[in-house]
Order: C-alpha cells, then structure tokens, then sequence
C-alpha cells in the first residue's frame, strides 16, 4: 500500500448540497469536521470535501472521478432527478460508454460503464 492513492479531497461551493447529493445518490456516508470540511467513505476510495470558491472541472485541467455503473441509464437518470447538471450525455469510447455531469457544488464527475444499454 506503499505510495498508493488512499485519499481524496476536492472542493465545493455549496458543501452541504454536494454532501446531501452524494449521500442520496450514491449512499457515500459522511462526518463533519467543523463547518467548513466533511470525510467521506462508501465510495470505493474514502476522501473529503471542503468549502470552497472554486470546484473541479475537467476542462480546466482538473482530476476527475470516474464511477462504475451496472446501468448507465439508470445512474443517468438518478444523478439528473438530484440535481445534477449533465455537461456531456452518454458517449462511446474504446471500452464502454459513460457520461459526465456537475454535482449541486460544481465539481465534474463521470460515470462509465462496459455493459450495453438494456433494450
């Protein structure tokens, strides 16, 4: 485990509508650590947000988190209903699909998927 990402954190302008999109959304469980910082865990790697002016966009030279779907659609369709803004709709590329969307706090995340869309 040696010099392996264990941890990430990144930015939020709206800290408490990220936490309660990504508790809802994806079951991601939190602890509050003062007003301005939460850790997560429940999301395959445990990491944190903080308060901040600005969040991360890809198109900005910024990391972005890649989830797994067993149904693109569905998680899609999910995100969306919880306020997410889809910045990029379903695509192909070698290995999968996957989509990109904003959470309620501005950060860019993606979910991917390798199984084909249910009929």
């Amino acid at each position: 485990m040696n010099e392996t990402i264990n941890y990430i954190e990144f930015g939020s302008r709206h800290l408490a509508a990220s936490k309660s999109f990504f508790e809802h959304a994806f079951g991601w469980r939190f602890t509050d650590y003062g007003a301005d910082y939460t850790a997560f865990e429940g999301g395959g790697l445990q990491g944190g947000l903080f308060r901040s002016e600005r969040a991360s966009r890809a198109e900005q030279g910024g990391a972005l988190l890649v989830l797994f779907s067993e149904d693109l659609e569905a998680s899609l369709e999910k995100v969306s209903a919880l306020g997410a803004q889809i910045c990029r709709p379903i695509f192909p590329f070698p290995g999968g699909r996957r989509f990109h969307f904003v959470e309620p706090g501005g950060n860019e995340l993606a979910i991917w998927s390798d199984k084909e869309p249910n009929p």
